[in-house]
């Protein structure tokens, strides 16, 4: 469910995880059969009821979507990120196959966590990339799909922090691109990630259109933290201006900017979102 590796080049890091958690969050137990969270439930933060992503120490959990069982976590997993993050409704089910103790954090714990582990974000968009990877694989299967008839725009990043991102990177980092031109192809083992400044870019898995990124959007990510294939193509819809971030930038910009950290983990877990809800 998780790969173990080493935490710089952003994948699973149990260890890691365990001192990242302690750092912010205390131990709490469930009993046998305890649910912990429902498939959309929602967290109220004002009423001091937020989502909370979680850590197994002991036992095992099994999670369910649309009441199917679709994995199980074990001891020194992170479960139930992608909802603290986004605070949007739950995509499954957790529910304990034994008693099990776990840490919770909620959002501002998280980001307490961050001030003092900014790298962790890497090891959350791995975990987060991996949901993905299994999402999509399930929906390329047979009798199931990937079609073009549900597809997503991308949020885009605040204006300041392009303008941030520009200065930083110097004016190599702009690329352009004509309508119709294939950016990143899918298969390929990605180099770069893309902030759009300028036009529309499609993105592209099998073929078929899952994602319309504009202005402020951005893409190829995730090839950058888990280090594997390129999951979809990106082709530029129209004629593009592009701020491209190589792996070294990437990882100091993560290391270094909690609000780069924080506009990545969003975009990764609303993509993850898109995929687990098809």
């Amino acid at each position: 469910m998780i790969a173990q590796g080493s935490p710089a080049s952003g994948s699973y890091n149990a260890a890691v995880a365990l001192e990242f958690f302690r750092s912010a969050g205390k131990p709490k137990t469930f009993a046998k059969g305890r649910k912990i969270f429902a498939e959309n439930q929602r967290g109220i933060p004002f009423l001091l009821m937020p989502n909370r992503m979680y850590l197994l120490l002991d036992g095992e959990i099994a999670i369910f979507a649309r009441n199917t069982p679709i994995g199980t976590v074990r001891p020194g997993q992170i479960f139930g990120e992608m909802a603290s993050i986004d605070q949007g409704p739950r995509t499954g089910t957790a529910v304990t196959k034994s008693a099990c103790r776990v840490i919770a954090l909620d959002n501002r714990q998280l980001q307490k966590a961050l001030g003092k582990y900014p790298e962790f974000s890497l090891m959350l968009m791995s975990v987060m990339i991996g949901r993905l990877r299994e999402s999509i694989n399930r929906l390329a299967g047979p009798g199931s799909p990937v079609t073009g008839t549900q597809r997503r725009e991308s949020a885009p990043l605040r204006k300041d922090l392009i303008e941030d991102l520009g200065r930083v990177l110097g004016s190599d980092a702009y690329l352009s691109y004509e309508a119709g031109a294939t950016i990143v192809r899918e298969g390929q083992i990605g180099v770069l990630m893309y902030v759009i400044l300028k036009g529309k870019v499609a993105i592209r898995v099998g073929g078929n259109l899952v994602e319309n990124v504009g202005p402020g959007g951005l893409f190829g990510e995730m090839a950058l933290v888990d280090r594997t294939p390129r999951l979809a193509s990106a082709v530029a819809e129209s004629n593009c201006k592009l701020l491209a971030i190589n792996r070294n930038a990437f990882l100091n910009l993560v290391k270094h900017s909690r609000r780069f950290a924080a506009s990545l983990l969003a975009a990764v877990s609303a993509r993850a979102r898109y995929t687990a809800t098809r």
